[in-house]
């Protein structure tokens, strides 16, 4: 924790095609080396293809119900992308921890104290879960490994979501030394 002042958070400016703040933050999180192109070019094609995906599965609720209407063009690619922020959405909020365990220390000894997750806090561990998730799978490029483990996460299984249940076990276990948080 900062001694001083706690540190101003700083404004993301919504992404281009989809202008979502959440989704900009994600393609900074995905980026390396100030790389912005290419992680945005990664994350779109990633959305794109979870999309894919889930209309061959038929998971995704909203292109179910959006099949028989007709569209034009314009408006499918705009359907289109709202349906992989969604998935997106979706696969963080599965995510997202509510608890995680802090070292306290107390009288010589060091206690993993359960304490509850900021909502922004979340977000942001479950994005860096995701993209590590990502890197340690085994697909060819990294547009088909963020791919499948959005789907993955979307549907509540996969590497980030077991990372979160070990947080959530872990803070489970250290439920005795609650009362040690301040």
């Amino acid at each position: 924790m900062p001694r001083r002042k706690a540190a101003i958070k700083r404004e993301i400016l919504p992404d281009p095609l989809y202008g979502s703040e959440r989704l900009a933050k994600f393609i900074n999180v995905v980026m390396r080396r100030g790389k912005k192109s290419l992680a945005e070019n990664i994350v779109y094609r990633a959305l794109d293809s979870v999309v894919e995906r889930l209309k061959k599965d038929g998971k995704h609720s909203a292109v179910q119900a959006k099949k028989s209407v007709k569209r034009d063009v314009s408006e499918e690619n705009l359907v289109a992308n709202q349906e992989g922020l969604d998935a997106l959405d979706k696969a963080l909020n599965n995510i997202r921890p509510t608890v995680e365990v802090k070292s306290r220390r107390v009288g010589g000894a060091t206690y993993q104290v359960p304490i509850e997750v900021d909502p922004l806090r979340g977000v942001a561990l479950a994005m860096r879960w995701v993209v590590k998730a990502a890197k340690a799978r085994g697909e060819k490029t990294m547009v088909l490994r963020l791919a499948a483990e959005i789907i993955e996460a979307y549907e509540g299984r996969g590497t980030a979501v077991k990372m979160r249940d070990d947080m959530h076990r872990m803070a489970k276990a250290n439920q005795a030394f609650a009362h040690y948080r301040w």
